[in-house]
């Protein structure tokens, strides 16, 4: 028995010593770096899913639209046509009026308008007959009465007139000059005073206009320019 038992550990040890004689030369395998493998790892990863996702535009500013200022609006004045702009802090004449250029005026010409002269002004509240374009008899006396209200803050005084304008009156009118001379006739700041020009009609067939406006005792215009028209058949 201990023989037998002899034999096969001697056995044994021959095939050990033959089986590690034959891995002497092999090459022994390497060990992996476990962090080195996890970093590859996430990296690959990261290189998939930046390969599958399309990337998001970023948004772009897009500008504010700008106000633009229309043009004014404009308006028809009442009857048609255009609109006339009106004209600011303009003055009015207060050296003189100007004759008109035709030798025989128009109504138009002659719209009643109030120029202040300094302190002096004046309006038309009230006339009498006859009204424009009544028809007269020839070489017939008349007379017509203007009522004028002071409006100003000067008192009118001597030397104030009621003057005739020939030069805007149809050539051959007949008119003169009212002039205040007493104390009695003088008009303070909010009073009237009634001028009565005494006249007589053209003998020649036509119509007839002749004016009048206020002019102190320096020979300035002022207040409202009125006029009597009438007719000759």
């Amino acid at each position: 028995m201990r023989v037998r038992k002899f034999f096969w550990l001697a056995v044994f040890s021959m095939l050990a010593m033959i089986l590690s004689s034959c891995n002497l030369g092999a090459t022994p395998v390497p060990t992996q770096d476990l962090g080195a493998v996890q970093t590859q790892a996430f990296n690959t990863v990261l290189t998939q899913v930046a390969a599958q996702s399309s990337p998001t535009p970023l948004p772009t500013n897009t500008l504010l639209p700008t106000n633009t200022l229309s043009a004014p609006a404009t308006f028809a004045s009442v009857g048609g046509g255009g609109a006339t702009p009106i004209p600011f802090n303009t003055q009015q004449p207060v050296l003189g009026i100007t004759p008109l250029a035709s030798p025989v005026p128009t109504v138009s010409v002659f719209a009643t308008i109030t120029t202040k002269n300094g302190c002096n002004d004046g309006i038309l509240v009230k006339e009498s007959e006859p009204f424009d374009g009544d028809v007269l008899q020839r070489g017939k006396a008349f007379e017509k009465v203007f009522q004028f209200l002071n409006t100003g803050t000067c008192v009118w005084d001597e030397g104030y007139t009621f003057a005739f304008l020939p030069d805007f009156s149809t050539p051959g009118f007949k008119g003169s000059d009212i002039v205040i001379k007493k104390a009695e006739d003088y008009v303070k700041t909010g009073a009237n005073i009634s001028f009565v020009l005494k006249l007589v009609t053209n003998n020649a067939p036509g119509e007839y206009i002749g004016t009048w406006k206020m002019r102190d005792d320096e020979g300035n215009y002022f207040g409202s320019m009125v006029w009597v028209k009438y007719v000759i058949k």
